[in-house]
């Protein structure tokens, strides 16, 4: 099978979860730097020496090595995000920091140096701090500001260096984080539906105006919204059970609708009313988002879920769901599904028409370090590759069947600290780290048996699948 000639094969990481250095070069502090064991726990005072992602993999003293390594696999983009602490330390500064700009700068010269488009996103689950803990994130219209105000200097910065930005990552899921998605500091059980909603109204309009202002300064760049994808299928033939999977496929499909028609749909208008939630909108905030949507639909896609009236309900999925019998999980509880990337394919494009990207997928294991007979080090990782290869043979299936697919960023293509879990256990990557739970290793990068796997799959456009 083959892939489009222009198809856009790479891989995926987060500031956050890679970079480390969180107190070099100006950074300011995120809302990930007091999150030292991921969804679960409530935030810390300040840093705690437990938190892996303030050192990451060390990514921001290492990126050439690190970018090097994946040119020899054959990347065509890199996706990676900006650090908004990085460049407004605070988040609500006159002036951004200049190191932080210049950063970024040499990383994505870098990236060009080796052949890689960067694929930027430009709010990846790391609101500063500063901003979550005086104005409760995006739960305040002054957000907007802020974050206009940072868009507009990378945009001037970068104008020439990136041609794909992504606004939010996985915007959907501040219906599920809403502190790690959001930045909003009131506790999940005491926010009312009315500030979630009109929290998301805000990130909204502040999309469509990143998407606005994009198009202004860098004519030539495309814009894209990013959804956490999660494909849902009725657990019965019972109606009440298609029904209760169209509505959970309405809270997620909101979010594609706003960015590619610009207005809330009336499944939404009839869901405010009926639970009493009230948000404050103003006609040119309404404008701006029917005048200014995406350009394209990127997304993650991991897992299905099911749903019904009844059913035994995963265990280890923040997402929640039914237990498909049909299915397996991966050592975190997480269906594995390869047919359900090609149907989400299909229905994202039946639904918007617009290109799609896929920017994450990917299997987290606990990989083992093994000696590769050559007087080196590998993991034998044949799952990850059986994962990745039936994904693809999917990704493939659904190019056929019609959707325009742009590219494929596997997730977190370097071992890096898992967002969920805040653990280096749980590997997604080509490139083995030496770094453990506890925080000890040397740090060394060591290829995978991945590595030379997915080497072949981009140098045959997928042939070899």
């Amino acid at each position: 099978m083959l892939f489009p000639a222009n198809f856009l094969w790479g891989g995926a990481v987060a500031a956050n979860q890679c970079e480390g250095a969180y107190n070099e070069g100006g950074k300011g502090l995120s809302i990930q730097d007091v999150l030292p064991h991921g969804l679960k726990s409530a935030p810390t005072a300040e840093p705690t020496p437990d938190n892996l992602k303030l050192k990451g993999i060390d990514f921001y003293h290492r990126y050439e090595e690190d970018l090097k390594l994946m040119a020899e696999m054959g990347f065509k983009v890199f996706r990676t995000s900006i650090a908004w602490s990085r460049i407004y330390p605070l988040g609500d500064e006159a002036e951004p920091n200049e190191q932080g700009l210049a950063f970024y700068e040499k990383l994505f010269a870098t990236c060009h140096k080796y052949g890689m488009e960067p694929l930027v996103t430009i709010s990846h689950y790391e609101t500063p701090l500063h901003l979550a803990r005086k104005y409760n994130g995006w739960a305040s219209p002054q957000m907007i500001g802020f974050y206009e105000k940072y868009v507009r200097t990378i945009f001037d910065r970068y104008k020439g260096q990136v041609k794909y930005w992504l606004t939010f990552n996985e915007i959907n899921s501040v219906l599920h984080s809403p502190f790690m998605s959001g930045g909003i500091v009131t506790p999940q059980e005491e926010l009312s539906l009315s500030d979630l909603y009109q929290a998301i109204h805000h990130e909204f309009v502040a999309s469509a105006l990143a998407t606005k202002i994009a198009h202004e300064i860098m004519p030539e760049a495309q814009v894209g919204c990013m959804i956490l994808s999660m494909p849902t299928y009725p657990l019965t033939p019972n109606p009440d059970d298609i029904i209760k999977v169209m509505e959970c496929d309405h809270f997620n499909d909101f979010f594609g609708d706003m960015h590619v028609r610009g207005e809330y749909p009336g499944y939404m208008k009839r869901y405010f009313r009926e639970n009493g939630i009230k948000i404050k909108t103003t006609p040119a905030e309404l404008a701006l988002l029917k005048e200014h949507t995406v350009d394209f639909v990127s997304f993650s896609y991991y897992l299905s879920l099911c749903e019904g009236v009844e059913g035994e309900d995963i265990v280890g999925n923040f997402m929640g769901g039914k237990k498909n019998p049909y299915l397996q999980a991966s050592e975190w509880g997480w269906p594995i599904d390869p047919q359900g990337l090609r149907y989400i394919l299909n229905k994202f494009y039946d639904r918007w028409q617009k290109p799609l990207f896929i920017v994450e997928n990917g299997l987290g294991a606990k990989d083992e370090l093994v000696n590769d007979g050559q007087g080196g080090k590998t993991v034998q990782d044949d799952y990850r590759i059986r994962y990745m290869t039936e994904h693809l043979k999917q990704v493939a299936e659904a190019i056929e069947d019609g959707v325009p697919v742009m590219g494929y960023t596997s997730w977190g293509c370097i071992d890096l600290v898992s967002a969920s879990t805040a653990q280096m256990s749980k590997r997604y990557g080509f490139i083995y780290v030496d770094r453990n739970d506890d925080g000890t290793g040397t740090l060394q990068r060591y290829p995978k048996q991945s590595f030379y796997w997915y080497k072949n799959v981009i140098a045959s456009n997928g042939a070899c699948l």
